[in-house]
């Protein structure tokens, strides 16, 4: 299947009258939003009717979590990041995504809406207006109230039905069945307080999740008489509707049947808008009577007890119950203490990787930057509002990765909101001013990124500081490089270069310095020398593990081989770029890889082999909203290898090889580059 949908971990009990429903919805409306409180289900039929629905709509099913945002300024790029798009360009992000998915017939999940409500009821409206293909199934608590919006309440299970025993009482059985799985529900006494439980619970299926979750330490009757008991008896702190009473209930109960520790961690862990690693959850949450051992303990008896999920080595936690342990943090007054141990810790993991950039675990620094990414923009948030110099030092730490993994306007949002914020001379904020000109250049705007190199030159005098001398060199020889002023990006970074004097390893930017260095020669013509410091620089970086500059040293001996007649060797230094570009989930980079890997192909006659590469390429062009990019003199080197390619195929068989690369799934298309031809 095209697209992205979560995995399924438990089974689906019921809702064939409901997915009927929306089935019938998705055909004939563009947009279906499910309603109904927290707990009852709508994220689960959502997905189980988008996998039914799916081969219906050729591009692809993409589910956006919106649980995590707080702030609708991170909505669009949320948005575009799961259907695939990483915009490289300065158009609103709006704009990039209607454009993106204006031709397609695609099927968009926006999972949690409530929070954002407004936001998303005019995202929608603008999306479905640019895009006549799009479908849109969003989940709320409330209606978008939208134009034309089909609303399906997704309702609690029925305790009586066509089976017998009611929905309600079957998905009880089927998860007490994983549970507990000696408990026989067949007895009648047990039957009759499966019944109560799910009638006291009015058939809600979180609620039952959580009652069952309780069957390794009480029977079914025991459950059925505390529930019972409990009641109206729970604390109105919650503040929650009476409609939620059940489910109210039912949290409050295993929130009081958790171990105390268990409690204080369901309440620490609210600090966290994504899935959980446990290390996180062990630095961020211990403390007090709650050690670092008591809360990986902790973790495991409430995954136990389905207050969180297992998955794989992350936890997850349900929106609804995040909400409810945010409730109890306030009330052990708490969450300012947990929200700056939070961002003190995600700054100090980005302080460590931006400090592990130059060795042998830079890729897995760059996932795991990746992956904390809603962590840390919930960090900044906090530290905007908390600590401005702060939020500077981590926006500046991050830039760099984030732009390298595609997420070049939330690194615009944030690293502007933190120049504004704090004002502070010193090398926070000249490498803040660094990673912005990095940001506007990679979006396009060059003039804009050479003045704010510019700035950052006078920024590194001050600062005497030679992470900030080469970092503002560097940004001005890239941003000569890419207007055509190769021998004034050369100058730039040579003389920097000779003037900080470091081994050729000290610092990030030195390594970037050469980089350029590299790139003017192979401008300028003198292929010799420019290859010959690729291939030191190449050395050097695979010796130490980097992989970000041994990629570009790649990039650059194709090219070199390329124009000096050596096609073979070209593809086999373009496949060790993408290679690299790969595992740093630099889709830019990848992009610019394709397109060399085809031109070397098609240097060696293999034209049809060539215009698919070149299909793919594409892709991943149309992904970061740019038409094919470089530096000048790739522009030349591209034009004569296409008209090779289309020679060598013809027009017909090149136009349909062509076709084929750019409409396979873009995964897929790299993976068959990385692979090479057949033997």
């Amino acid at each position: 299947m095209v697209g992205h949908l979560p995995e399924e971990t438990t089974s689906f009990v019921g809702r064939a009258t409901e997915l009927v429903t929306v089935e019938r919805a998705l055909r004939t409306r563009r947009l279906t939003t499910l309603t109904g409180p927290g707990g009852v289900g709508k994220s689960r039929l959502a997905l189980r009717a988008a996998d039914r629905a799916a081969e219906r709509f050729p591009d692809g099913v993409w589910w956006a979590d919106l649980s995590p945002l707080t702030d609708d300024r991170l909505l669009l790029v949320t948005v575009s990041d799961a259907v695939g798009l990483s915009d490289h360009t300065l158009r609103m992000p709006v704009e990039a995504l209607c454009e993106w998915l204006a031709d397609r017939r695609t099927l968009l999940v926006l999972d949690c809406c409530e929070r954002l409500v407004n936001a998303c009821a005019q995202l929608v409206a603008d999306l479905l207006t640019a895009a006549p293909g799009l479908t849109v199934l969003a989940t709320s608590r409330q209606p978008l109230g939208t134009l034309d919006e089909e609303r399906v309440e997704v309702a609690p299970l029925p305790l009586d039905g066509d089976d017998e025993k009611g929905l309600a009482l079957a998905l009880f059985r089927e998860r007490a069945a994983t549970a507990a799985p000696g408990v026989r529900l067949d007895e009648p006494a047990v039957a009759a307080a499966a019944q109560e439980i799910c009638r006291r619970l009015e058939g809600i299926p979180l609620a039952l999740e959580l009652a069952c979750a309780r069957l390794g330490e009480n029977s079914v009757e025991e459950i059925a008489e505390r529930l019972t008991s409990r009641l109206d008896v729970l604390t109105d702190r919650t503040a929650w509707p009476r409609r939620h009473r059940a489910l109210r209930t039912a949290i409050g109960w295993s929130h009081e049947l958790c171990a105390p520790l268990e409690r204080l961690l369901w309440a620490r862990l609210a600090v966290f808008s994504g899935d959980i690693e446990e290390a996180d959850a062990r630095a961020v949450c211990a403390g007090g009577p709650l050690l670092a051992d008591d809360v990986t303990r902790a973790l495991n008896g409430l995954a136990d007890r389905s207050v969180i999920r297992r998955d794989g080595t992350r936890y997850r936690m349900l929106d609804t119950l995040r909400e409810y342990g945010a409730l109890w943090l306030a009330e052990l007054g708490e969450d300012r203490a947990l929200a700056d141990r939070h961002a003190a810790y995600f700054a100090a993991l980005v302080r460590e990787a931006h400090a592990g950039w130059l060795g042998h675990d830079q890729v897995a620094w760059y996932g795991r930057i990746a992956d904390s990414h809603s962590e840390l923009c919930a960090a900044l948030d906090h530290l905007l509002a908390t600590d401005p110099p702060a939020a500077q030092e981590l926006a500046g730490r991050v830039g760099f990765f984030w732009t390298c993994c595609g997420h070049l306007h939330e690194a615009r949002i944030y690293l502007e909101r933190t120049l504004a914020a704090d004002h502070t001379p010193g090398p926070d904020r000249t490498r803040t001013m660094w990673a912005l000109g990095l940001t506007v250049m990679l979006q396009g705007d060059h003039e804009a990124a050479h003045t704010l190199g510019e700035r950052c030159v006078t920024a590194a005098w001050r600062d005497k500081d030679p992470e900030s001398t080469l970092s503002a060199a560097y940004l001005l020889g890239l941003t000569s490089l890419m207007t055509g002023r190769t021998r004034a990006g050369h100058t730039v970074a040579d003389r920097a270069l000779r003037a900080v004097g470091g081994d050729g390893f000290s610092y990030p930017s030195e390594l970037r310095c050469r980089l350029v260095r590299v790139f003017a020669l192979t401008g300028l013509g003198r292929l010799a020398e420019a290859g010959a410091e690729a291939a030191v620089l190449r050395e050097e970086c695979a010796a130490r593990g980097e992989c970000w500059t041994r990629s570009y040293a790649d990039y650059q001996l194709s090219l070199v081989h390329l124009l000096s007649g050596n096609p073979h060797e070209a593809e086999t230094h373009a496949r060790s770029m993408l290679a690299g570009k790969h595992q740093l989930r630099d889709s830019f980079g990848i992009a610019l890889g394709l397109d060399l890997l085809a031109a070397a192909v098609a240097a060696q006659g293999d034209g049809e082999r060539a215009a698919r590469v070149y299909g793919t390429g594409q892709a991943y062009w149309d992904m970061v909203g740019h038409p094919q990019r470089g530096t000048p003199e790739l522009a030349a080197v591209r034009a004569e290898c296409e008209r090779r390619a289309r020679g060598a195929a013809g027009d017909r068989g090149y136009e349909d090889a062509f076709r084929r690369g750019l409409s396979e799934n873009s995964a897929n298309g790299l993976a068959r580059a990385l692979r090479g031809p057949l033997p």
